[in-house]
């Protein structure tokens, strides 16, 4: 029985569907930890100088004319490929105290420039999301 190339192409293929569907099911991933606290760093353009700050989830905090809101922060345990993400609200404060949604959105920790915040004069990534902080808690918790 001769194949021609097509064939066996196909055949490649379908055996290399069930050896990825095998690394799929045997390579079960740990569950995500939930964490409270989010660490940012800042940069501004004007002054080029980079802070790093920490946030409660749900709670907003301004850096210059920026306001973030970060909802969610998810890392994975020590013993697992990190991967940490945050979803964060970005709000622009206008000189007439306005606000306007610039960004909404996943930020990842191990990519910082898939998805931070590039504004003209502020940018803004993850750093990490953490359990604790020298940062008391905001007064409403």
């Amino acid at each position: 029985m001769q194949l021609n190339f097509y064939t066996v192409i196909r055949r490649l293929f379908v055996v290399l569907g069930f050896v990825g569907a095998a690394f799929c099911v045997s390579g079960a991933q740990a569950e995500t930890i939930a964490n409270p606290i989010v660490e940012f760093a800042g940069l501004d353009k004007v002054t080029g100088r980079i802070i790093k700050f920490d946030v409660y989830i749900d709670e907003t905090v301004q850096f210059g004319a920026l306001q973030l809101t970060p909802r969610a922060c998810y890392s994975r345990p020590a013993n697992e490929a990190q991967r940490t993400t945050v979803f964060v609200e970005v709000d622009q404060v206008s000189l007439k105290q306005t606000l306007t949604r610039i960004f909404t959105g996943w930020m990842f920790a191990d990519s910082p420039a898939l998805n931070a915040v590039d504004h003209a004069v502020y940018d803004i990534w993850l750093v990490d999301c953490k359990q604790s902080s020298d940062v008391p808690p905001p007064s409403n918790r």
